[in-house]
């Protein structure tokens, strides 16, 4: 049997005839001879009347905390309703579908509220609707804890639905359907010149997505990856193949081609962040500072990035919400922080930049040719980063897609 999961974003599910546009894409497939699992996420986006975002804010009408078990329930809805109405479109366009719950689909998790983590899947049911000849409907982001109790899986959870899934299926393929062509080499909405990529290797998109790339949750393609199954980034809108990614880059049916060996892959960026120094010289001799900091940090629920420490500093960054929590913080420590708000992170991504002499060079020059300032920089073996403020964010990422010429094939 040759399994093909495919899920569905929101903004490909949120009118009868965008689902219509699915049930065409699922009937393609089928006609190829593909048993198809379909994922769903909640139809549309914030303000929809069924999106995930417009229930939550229904119960903080009643209750701004709302009780974490109830909220998994109620957030678990938008996939279900989502899940029933599709398998119903399909069965009248003379497809037999079922819909299954991500219980009724095996999916058992660690039990968090709201950020559960997969810990199995035992998809007999979805085996045996694909049996049948159906095709199985699943609703994403939701699964059930050992406990028997509801949870749903956190930002991207319909990805990792999907990805778990088709690890668990041996599928022969994982299609991510959604509203963008694919991945790009950079936001198209900032850069004019923005390239579709044909492929892309698991490392490289997850790098992107950790650095503010929203196409795929990190999360999903690491369990992918895990069983080396491959994930096509597509489209609901076009017929194009959009992005591959794997560790070799092929089509279905068509010989393996390795993918080539590209210096860097694309420029991402997050925004919202805050930068807060430390001074520490001052402190005379006292040791375990460093420990103090990032301790009550962490008992404070406050999560930091880019840490720099340094003989008399401490350098770090927070997301802007958490700014504040974390300056008070500090101040309950007889500490003096200094805080830059409105910065944002850009960075280029590569898997083959390790060891290459040059790639700073070149990112630092870009970023000095538009006189952006560098507040704080950082790498790793598959992306540098460098810290600036908000304000030359847009001009930093074209200035860098520029320079690695990232708009030429």
């Amino acid at each position: 049997m040759r399994i093909l999961v495919q899920k569905f974003g929101g903004t490909s599910l949120a009118t009868t005839e965008l689902r219509t546009r699915v049930c065409e894409i699922v009937h393609a497939n089928r006609q190829e001879g593909f048993s198809v699992v379909v994922v769903v996420s909640a139809m549309g986006r914030e303000n929809a009347a069924y999106a995930t975002d417009t229930f939550i804010n229904l119960i903080k009408e009643v209750n701004p905390e709302p009780l974490a078990r109830e909220l998994d329930i109620l957030m678990s809805c938008g996939e279900t309703i989502c899940g029933v109405l599709l398998a119903n479109q399909l069965t009248a366009k003379g497809m037999k579908a079922k819909f299954l719950s991500g219980e009724q689909a095996g999916i058992v998790t660690d039990g968090n509220y709201g950020n559960a983590h997969i810990r199995y899947v035992n998809p007999q049911k979805i085996k045996e609707c694909l049996q049948e000849g159906m095709v199985a409907v699943v609703a994403g982001f939701q699964g059930i804890g050992e406990n028997g109790e509801l949870t749903t899986l956190g930002r991207g959870g319909s990805d990792t639905t999907a990805c778990a899934l088709g690890v668990a299926l041996n599928a022969e393929c994982i299609d991510i359907f959604t509203d963008v062509e694919g991945v790009m080499t950079a936001d198209p909405r900032i850069v004019d010149n923005a390239r579709l990529l044909d492929a892309i290797t698991y490392n490289e998109i997850c790098q992107l997505a950790r650095d503010g790339a929203k196409v795929v949750h990190p999360r999903a393609i690491e369990i992918a990856m895990q069983k080396g199954i491959p994930i096509r980034i597509r489209s609901t809108f076009t017929d194009t193949l959009g992005t591959m990614v794997a560790n070799q880059a092929y089509q279905l049916d068509e010989p393996v081609k390795i993918i080539s060996d590209r210096l860097i892959t694309g420029i991402t960026y997050n925004s919202d962040i805050a930068q807060i120094k430390i001074t520490t010289g001052g402190l005379g001799e006292q040791t375990g500072i460093e420990l103090k900091v990032f301790k009550s940090l962490a008992l404070a629920g406050v999560s930091v990035d880019f840490i720099t420490v340094q003989p008399k500093a401490i350098m770090f960054t927070v997301h802007s919400e958490k700014a504040g929590k974390a300056m008070g913080v500090l101040q309950t420590l007889d500490l003096h922080p200094e805080m830059e708000s409105n910065c944002a992170k850009v960075a280029i991504v590569g898997a083959a930049m390790t060891g290459v002499p040059g790639i700073i060079y070149k990112m630092v020059e870009a970023l000095a040719e538009c006189n952006i300032p560098i507040l704080q920089a950082g790498d790793s073996y598959t992306n540098i980063w460098c810290l600036v403020k908000m304000e030359h964010m847009k001009k930093a990422v074209q200035a860098l897609h520029d320079k690695f010429e990232l708009g030429n094939k």
